[in-house]
């Protein structure tokens, strides 16, 4: 049976996420930082969430966190087999932003809130790798 499509995200007109994309190709998670609070933030905008400014760069991130939010997706229909239910989770990452991405190693009655886990990486089409996590036992 053929692996069901899984679509890339589509390019964000309002920010430059390039450097985002660049570093999953590379397999290093990126996010914005405001070199002014000396915060990160997570999604990417043009200005800080923290001073309005402008004064922002990307920088890698540890991908380890805590798993904050859960819950399971399930889509009945052919097809999706091996695929789902999926554990889609919120992660508050160690450097205080939260993040949503899939649970890649575990059933999803396995996965509870408060459990640790770290970055992984879930492919999607044309070989674009999202972020996603493993529980660390």
């Amino acid at each position: 049976m053929a692996e069901p499509k899984r679509p890339v995200p589509a390019e964000n007109v309002f920010v430059d996420t390039r450097p985002f994309w660049a570093g999953a190709r590379a397999g290093k998670l990126v996010l914005q930082f405001c070199r002014d609070s000396g915060k990160f933030q997570h999604h990417p905008r043009p200005v800080s969430i923290h001073t309005g400014r402008r004064n922002l760069e990307w920088r890698e991130v540890s991908g380890k966190g805590t798993i904050y939010a859960r819950t399971i997706v399930r889509v009945p229909g052919p097809g999706l087999e091996g695929r789902l239910p999926l554990s889609v989770v919120t992660v508050e990452l160690e450097e205080g932003v939260r993040i949503i991405g899939n649970i890649l190693d575990r059933r999803p009655e396995d996965v509870r809130i408060g459990q640790r886990v770290a970055l992984a990486w879930d492919k999607l089409d044309r070989g674009v790798c999202y972020p996603a996590f493993k529980i660390v036992d």
